[in-house]
């Protein structure tokens, strides 16, 4: 059993204007984007396929934009070491490898 494509934790998961969780958690496996809370519940998830992603013009370096199931996600993608731009970058990689395969 292969574990998940992309998975990272402590990331803030916002609906605009507020944060619905700040050290949540954002996986793709199995063809599937899953937005979670700190405690492992599912804020919302959908294929891959149907999941629109990027970094708006206007966002930080660790933030990335995701649409899934008509809802906007701001995705702030914080990483130990300080390589947020290569965090949010990883994820949106990994979607778009994640899509190609489905």
């Amino acid at each position: 059993m292969e574990g998940p494509e992309f998975s990272a934790r402590g990331v803030r998961i916002a609906r605009w204007p507020r944060a619905l969780t700040r050290a949540g958690e954002v996986r793709i496996e199995d063809g599937r984007l899953a937005l979670l809370t700190s405690y492992g519940s599912e804020i919302d998830s959908a294929p891959v396929s149907a999941v629109r992603a990027g970094r708006p013009w206007f966002a930080k370096a660790d933030e990335a934009v995701a649409t899934v199931n008509g809802t906007r996600y701001r995705l702030t993608l914080h990483h130990g070491d300080g390589g947020q731009a290569e965090e949010s970058g990883r994820f949106l990689a990994a979607l778009k490898r994640a899509a190609r395969r489905s």
